[in-house]
């Protein structure tokens, strides 16, 4: 089996944990890295967009780097993000990343006054120079600025063969994922946005998932369902916790609730986000709560659905 393939199924976006006072929470990289193992996921992702990763300092970011791949310790792949404005930053950060025993990196195109494909293409070849792993070319145009064509990713993944990951996150996704996949079948494509058009993305012929939620193991059921032919049993599934998937995706809290959800759950120690992130208010949480008992997660421990 190659690296690319092995990056189907449901990849777990993880978020960053902070104590209290704003400060690294050591102690709970090592419980988190525990509970997304014990979620049964093919995966999981340090570092993203909703890891944080630009409100941390580079020694923060190698303190991550290191605890959770030794907390995992090799029990499922770990991908890291190395997303940065300069390409010999994110060259720096893929080499850390890989030399620390990473599977393969995430790489979203550089932020540019004026994007071009040549700019964004001498990026990515520049880190596929460096480093001999997958990367996860990161479509999301929300937080890069940058839109990737169909075309242009094609011909990425034709020329680079560490290039054939696609994270897509340019909606709508479903019609850009077949798309895609008709110009470059040889491309393994992941869904993401907090998983909202998961079974509509499968369909079209995405892979997986890699994105964040509170109830990983969830997203484990649909897509093994989805993959074993059980498409009905995957569409009940989520539509059953549809609800959940909708109020988590919120714009501006999605992240303040993940981590409320994994705080509960004892996967880490607080929900703090560093400022300017969101921050939960009351009526939200009871909002939650309302949400949790209707579609009856909370009877979800870390063990896979049955």
């Amino acid at each position: 089996m190659s690296s690319d393939a092995r990056m189907g199924g449901v990849w777990n976006i993880v978020p960053t944990p902070f104590s209290s006072d704003g400060s690294l929470d050591e102690g709970s990289l090592r419980t988190l890295a525990d509970f997304v193992v014990g979620t049964g996921v093919d995966g999981m992702t340090i570092l993203g967009v909703m890891g944080e990763a630009a409100r941390l300092s580079d020694h923060e970011r190698s303190v991550v780097i290191g605890s959770i791949l030794e907390a995992v310790g090799g029990r499922i792949p770990v991908c890291v993000g190395t997303s940065h404005a300069a390409t010999d930053r994110a060259v720096a950060q893929a080499r850390e990343a890989v030399a620390a025993g990473a599977h393969s990196i995430m790489l979203a195109p550089p932020t540019l006054a004026r994007p071009n494909d040549a700019a964004v293409r001498r990026h990515y070849f520049a880190a596929a120079a460096a480093v001999d792993v997958p990367i996860v070319v990161q479509d999301h145009p929300a937080s890069s600025g940058v839109w990737m064509t169909v075309e242009f990713l094609a011909s990425l993944a034709a020329e680079s063969h560490k290039c054939r990951v696609v994270k897509l996150e340019d909606p709508p996704t479903p019609p850009k994922i077949e798309r895609l996949l008709h110009a470059a079948p040889e491309l393994t494509i992941l869904g993401g946005l907090g998983a909202v058009m998961l079974i509509e993305e499968l369909g079209r012929g995405a892979a997986g998932t890699m994105t964040g939620f509170g109830y990983p193991e969830v997203l484990v059921d649909i897509v093994r369902r989805w993959s074993a032919g059980d498409r009905e049993g995957a569409t009940t599934v989520f539509d059953r916790h549809l609800p959940l998937i909708r109020f988590e995706n919120q714009e501006g809290l999605s992240l303040a609730i993940r981590k409320h959800v994994y705080a509960r759950r004892g996967a880490i120690a607080t929900a703090h986000v560093r400022a300017p992130g969101g921050v939960l208010d009351e009526g939200s949480i009871a909002e939650l709560d309302t949400i949790l008992a209707r579609v009856g997660v909370e009877r979800l421990s870390n063990a896979a659905i049955s």
